[in-house]
């Protein structure tokens, strides 16, 4: 998959991961950047096409496939953290994360699979689709481990019509859902960088920084063990 002369989509891009991927889109020579969120008007990246998609909303998601022509490229990186609990005294907040991290990513890559066939699709997951670290985590992390699956599940689905699915994966990059937590964090623009050259490459999972490494690579071994000090384990220390 070739960036140069793309014609690429990439949702929640007026901030964050979003903002830094329409850049370097750009910046690559891609043909036509969708820059799509819930209010164009706050995208000003130089070079992007605004573009209207709440990808919690059907009709928005129609419309915007409606306005969009030939596609290459689909970033499915819109999304939101409501620090919910799966115990607490409504699920409110839980179906949102769930609407934005698993339906409405489906339901955009249903919108758009038929005209990516050679194309690719990128999806934004998380280290927290492998892990959680406290009840504010769970919701969130539930939604990207769904998330997690409906990218391998659609890759599958999508093989006979050669569309790649690749997914980012990664636990600490400097965004504003990340403002709160006073550690390390990486730029978005290395991430992106980092995620772009994945996807040329024709890699199906990029792992975005060395937790989210930590992270998968505990997976092989015995959950008594990492979460017995999971933030220890999170950043390579030992107890």
């Amino acid at each position: 998959m070739q960036i140069t002369g793309a014609k690429v989509l990439v949702t929640g891009a007026n901030r964050g991961l979003g903002k830094a991927f329409v850049e370097a889109l750009v910046a690559r020579g891609a043909d036509t950047v969708y820059a799509t969120g819930r209010r164009p008007e706050l995208i000003d990246t130089p070079g992007a096409t605004p573009l209207h998609l709440d990808i919690t909303d059907m009709a928005s998601i129609e419309a915007a496939a409606s306005r969009v022509g030939e596609l290459d490229i689909l970033i499915n990186n819109a999304g939101i953290s409501t620090r919910a609990p799966l115990l607490g005294d409504n699920l409110d907040n839980v179906r949102r994360e769930f609407d934005t991290h698993f339906w409405g990513t489906l339901n955009v890559t249903r919108a758009f699979a038929p005209r990516l066939a050679g194309g690719a699709i990128l999806n934004v997951i998380s280290a927290l689709s492998w892990y959680v670290y406290g009840p504010d985590s769970n919701g969130y992390a539930a939604a990207k481990a769904a998330e997690w699956s409906l990218t391998n599940g659609v890759r599958i689905e999508l093989a006979a019509q050669k569309t790649q699915v690749t997914a980012l994966a990664l636990a600490i990059a400097d965004t504003d859902m990340m403002a709160a937590y006073d550690i390390p964090k990486l730029p978005p623009a290395d991430v992106v960088a980092m995620a772009l050259d994945g996807l040329e490459a024709g890699k199906l999972e990029v792992i975005g920084d060395p937790v989210t490494a930590n992270v998968k690579a505990a997976l092989a071994g015995d959950p008594a063990t990492f979460y017995a000090d999971v933030q220890g384990a999170l950043f390579g220390k030992t107890t």
